[in-house]
């Protein structure tokens, strides 16, 4: 099993910048790629960006050249850098892995930018 938690999210004017980060315990050897999804209010939730075991990163259109997936060399946790921030970008963010045919969802953390 793998537990994720996520913390740094928070309120921001449009144009700042926030730091989200996903600490995962458990099985996390057994990880190869974290993944973070947002859900705005009314919407469904949609991926936002991907970090393999090999460190591969990828974006979705509408993050990429402002947010920045990365962890240190300890593998864990994983941050999710978010500069340029819109107001379109406030919404509730997940960090979500498969283990062994399994998906596994932190509880989330909000990000707010006001306008």
């Amino acid at each position: 099993q793998v537990q994720l938690v996520e913390s740094g999210g928070g309120l921001v004017q449009a144009g700042g910048s926030l730091t989200l980060s996903c600490a995962a315990s458990g099985s996390i050897f057994s990880i190869n790629a974290i993944n973070w999804y947002r859900q705005a209010p009314e919407k469904q939730r949609e991926w936002v960006a991907t970090i393999t075991r090999g460190d591969s990163t990828n974006y979705a259109d509408s993050v990429k050249g402002r947010f920045t997936i990365s962890r240190d060399n300890a593998k864990n946790p994983v941050y999710l850098q978010m500069n340029s921030l819109k107001p379109e970008d406030t919404a509730v963010y997940y960090c979500h892995t498969f283990v062994s045919g399994f998906g596994y969802w932190g509880q989330g953390t909000q990000v707010t930018v006001s306008s």
